[in-house]
């Protein structure tokens, strides 16, 4: 890692003496949009000061203010989880986390949860099981069912307004065709595979008249789910509604995908035939494969981004771009489903 394109904040972070708690050492992972700081049994998440467009994080008040929005989202289905939020401050040209001085950065303080149940983790040692499903499908139920609803949140579900967040995809990553495996023939395909999908009103408008259009998690897969004592599923999406007001079929096709990706094609199936039977969405096959192919246009369109942040370093910059190249693989694949 080169600790010189990290902020100056984060190379204080990095320090184990820089925390009010025990912490033995430190470790610093980062996304698209967020340096992760893991520090004894709790972990620090900043917002890097960007703006790609759908999210904004260019000043310091606006990632306060989605700081803020973290916290009281996210405690919807784990309020232990997330702690409070916290800061880095500067005095005398001397960091400190809480401390005196000017505010450098705003972040969210979180109980460290235990890595070797990280769902992702459990996927990777090959252990994932039926049961592991079942409990979450136990969380997620009445997760949807108390979701918030409303005319205004119900609008996001109409095909013009998901056409917005799917085809946007499309136009920021035009550019980087030729990258992480994004051929320009698969490129068409799938915008091609959107719009044919897209155009079909009636489908999301049956969608709509089934209260099936909900305030949803927005960011549901394996990264995101931790199957420890209980089911926590974290890290919604807090920076733009449009992403979170969704079909719930959205949310649950995102984890479906994910268990695809991983070539865990028979539990997503049972995933979905699961989750079906115990929330009595019959309808949600019918967006499945369209917003599976969404989903995994999205990982590799981040995959795109991250590779491309200089703060990230070149080992991780690849394995970026190789999953990159296995997403959009598989949104062809679906789009090649013609399932429409």
């Amino acid at each position: 890692m080169h600790q010189q394109n990290l902020p100056p904040y984060i190379q204080h972070l990095l320090l184990t003496g820089s925390y009010p708690h025990a912490v033995r050492e430190t470790n610093l992972v980062q996304t698209h949009i967020s340096f992760v700081v893991l520090a004894g049994e709790f972990v620090y998440k900043w917002k890097k000061p960007i703006n790609f467009g759908f999210l904004d994080f260019s000043t310091l008040e606006k990632r306060k203010f989605c700081c803020e929005q973290e916290l009281v989202l996210n405690r919807r289905l784990c309020p232990e989880i997330y702690l409070d939020m916290v800061s880095v401050n500067t005095a005398a040209g001397q960091y400190s986390l809480n401390g005196p001085g000017d505010v450098v950065e705003y972040g969210i303080r979180m109980a460290r949860m235990p890595e070797d149940r990280m769902m992702s983790n459990i996927i990777q040692a090959g252990s994932l099981t039926k049961g592991n499903l079942d409990a979450i499908i136990a969380t997620l139920i009445p997760f949807y069912q108390a979701a918030e609803t409303g005319e205004s949140i119900r609008e996001f579900g109409r095909s013009e307004a998901v056409a917005i967040n799917v085809l946007e995809n499309f136009d920021q990553t035009e550019v980087l065709v030729g990258q992480g495996g994004l051929s320009r023939p698969a490129f068409e395909r799938i915008r091609e595979y959107a719009q044919k999908v897209l155009a079909d009103r009636a489908r999301f408008d049956g969608r709509v008249a089934a209260g099936r259009i909900r305030d949803c998690h927005g960011d549901l897969y394996s990264a995101n789910i931790c199957l420890a004592d209980r089911v926590h599923i974290f890290d919604c999406i807090e920076f733009n509604d449009r992403f979170r007001y969704s079909d719930i079929a959205a949310d649950i096709a995102f984890l479906a995908m994910d268990l695809d990706f991983h070539g865990l094609s028979d539990l997503s199936s049972y995933f979905i035939s699961r989750f079906i039977a115990g929330s009595g969405d019959e309808g949600l096959p019918t967006m499945l494969n369209f917003y599976k192919c969404y989903r995994a246009y999205v990982r590799g369109k981040i995959g795109l981004f991250t590779a491309g942040d200089p703060a990230v370093d070149r080992g991780a910059a690849e394995k970026c771009l190789a999953q990159a190249a296995r997403y959009f693989h598989l949104a062809e694949e679906y789009a090649a489903t013609q399932e429409v």
